[in-house]
């Protein structure tokens, strides 16, 4: 696209007139509109974005939407939400912090009141991410609580 020529011929007549091309999209009129970060294949929804599977390009469309990502280092380690397409930039949006905790795993329910530490195996009925609320079965007594998932993969109980 850049640096092309464009031929013309007019009708009837042998002679060529070549015009160089010029685009509003060339470096020289459009200004620096930053990079935007593209996967180079298809990542489908629920998988970690992984590095080895995006680049960075140069933004030469000045009418892009807002929100999607100029840098590898604010998807790295993020799990996509919908399907993303190769040359397609990424919208933040379409991103989420992986899971701490998975429904059906065993996790350690704490309940802390002061000088009181209470600590039981549960069962997260959900997935959640660190600071979530999300409900847990007591795995020894069966009753269905709500608790904070924290950093340590345990769910700290909310009192009542």
């Amino acid at each position: 696209m850049f640096g092309q020529a464009i031929s013309i011929r007019l009708k009837g007549a042998a002679l060529a007139l070549l015009i160089p091309a010029v685009f509003a999209a060339s470096p020289a009129r459009a200004g620096n509109l930053g990079y935007a970060v593209v996967p180079t294949q298809i990542i489908y929804p629920g998988e970690e974005i992984d590095v080895k599977r995006l680049q960075t390009v140069e933004v030469t469309n000045k009418n892009l939407a807002k929100g999607y990502a100029q840098d590898i280092s604010q998807v790295r380690g993020l799990v996509t939400t919908r399907t993303l397409l190769p040359g397609r930039t990424i919208m933040i949006g379409a991103l989420r912090q992986p899971y701490t905790v998975k429904r059906g795993d065993k996790i350690l329910l704490v309940f802390d009141n002061g000088g009181l530490r209470i600590t039981a195996a549960g069962m997260p009925l959900g997935d959640g991410v660190v600071g979530e609320l999300i409900q847990v079965r007591n795995t020894d007594t069966g009753v269905i609580i709500s608790g904070t998932v924290m950093a340590d993969r345990s769910v700290l109980v909310v009192q009542k």
